[in-house]
């Protein structure tokens, strides 16, 4: 099914925004996180702006982490090398003269909707990106959940693939998701150059148990489930009930209609890791706390539920012994794939391309 080597070096999108961490994780102590393959150290800044650098001393490859922040800049713990902010040696306490090449890589960082975002590529490219924006972030009527993450010992494609995939939700999901019309429903594929999206409406259903305490009528329903990803590997799965008739294409903006959408960040650490992150927002009950807490948990549990699945589908290919297949339903990954790899194979970033 994929067009991409699952095993090669270079099967990751570099220019473009990924999610390093929740921003609550890091504080005035070096975080020693590992990205795309590459090492990094995470800190604040006296005034709290975030820093992230190549986490290796240019010395001895210590990592920086391991260290201790002087002021804004960070301090090898082997030679005492000081870096500021961007990488550039301050001081080398051994010697009268800071070495020729004493500097590391330091990363473009922001923070947006309590997560720390880094840019893994060429750094002057950064500034015509800008993070995905989340409709009606601001908005006093919708709820944005602070974010939560697990991380998943698998590739991040399988990850990718299944949240192209709202079949899956009628037997990983049983008492959550799933719901009738989850398993045959057919779906509509629509892609572009970087996003593919999978949905379908199923009318006049009961709704599943995760949504039916949550939805704001009674009575059967009819859905919307929304899987899509973007370029690099964000997907946004929305999900929308309405009263049944009055949903479809065409579905009102009418106080009765519940929106739920999920925003689902996928950090590659290696070929066999990844960090999953992601958020919850609502129309509804945007003070309510209690509800928020119990969205919150049981937005977790699914994902735990995915996260044993894939781990298992991670070791199944990469130890397979006899020829696997491929379903219909693997319609909508493939044709992600196909986009990730081509804009992979055009980015064509080098080595030299990371150095300062």
């Amino acid at each position: 099914m994929s067009p991409l080597d699952l095993t090669a070096p270079q099967v990751y999108l570099r220019n473009c925004w990924y999610v390093a961490c929740l921003s609550r994780e890091v504080g005035r102590q070096p975080k020693a996180v590992r990205l795309l393959e590459e090492a990094i150290v995470l800190y604040r800044r006296e005034d709290g702006s975030p820093v992230a650098l190549e986490d290796a001393c240019p010395h001895r490859k210590l990592p920086l982490s391991m260290g201790r922040l002087m002021g804004d800049a960070i301090e090898c713990g082997y030679h005492g090398l000081t870096f500021d902010g961007c990488g550039r040696c301050i001081a080398a306490p051994t010697q009268e003269r800071i070495p020729h090449g004493a500097r590391v890589r330091s990363y473009p960082v922001q923070e947006r909707y309590g997560l720390l975002w880094i840019w893994m590529g060429e750094s002057e490219k950064a500034a015509q990106h800008p993070v995905i924006d989340i409709e009606h972030h601001d908005s006093p009527d919708w709820h944005l959940t602070t974010g939560d993450s697990l991380r998943c010992n698998c590739h991040y494609l399988w990850l990718v693939d299944n949240l192209l995939d709202p079949s899956h939700v009628a037997w990983v999901h049983r008492g959550t998701f799933a719901a009738a019309g989850t398993e045959d429903t057919p779906l509509q594929i629509h892609a572009d150059d970087s996003s593919v999206v999978c949905s379908r409406w199923m009318y006049s259903r009961p709704p599943p148990a995760f949504y039916a305490p949550l939805v704001q009528f009674s009575g059967p329903a009819d859905r919307l489930q929304h899987y899509e990803v973007r370029l690099p590997s964000m997907a946004i799965n929305r999900s929308i009930f309405a009263p049944a008739g009055m949903g479809g294409p065409q579905v009102p903006q009418d106080p009765l209609v519940y929106r739920m959408v999920s925003y689902n960040f996928l950090t590659p650490v290696d070929a066999d890791t990844t960090l999953y992150f992601w958020l919850q927002h609502r129309n509804t009950d945007p003070n309510n706390d209690a509800l928020t807490e119990r969205i919150a948990a049981g937005a977790k549990a699914a994902f735990e539920e995915d996260r044993l699945i894939l781990e298992a589908v991670h070791q199944g290919m990469k130890h397979q012994r006899t020829p696997h297949i491929g379903l219909l339903l693997d319609a909508g990954a493939a044709r992600f794939r196909k986009a990730l790899a081509e804009r992979i194979r055009a980015e064509d970033i080098q080595p030299d391309a990371h150095t300062p």
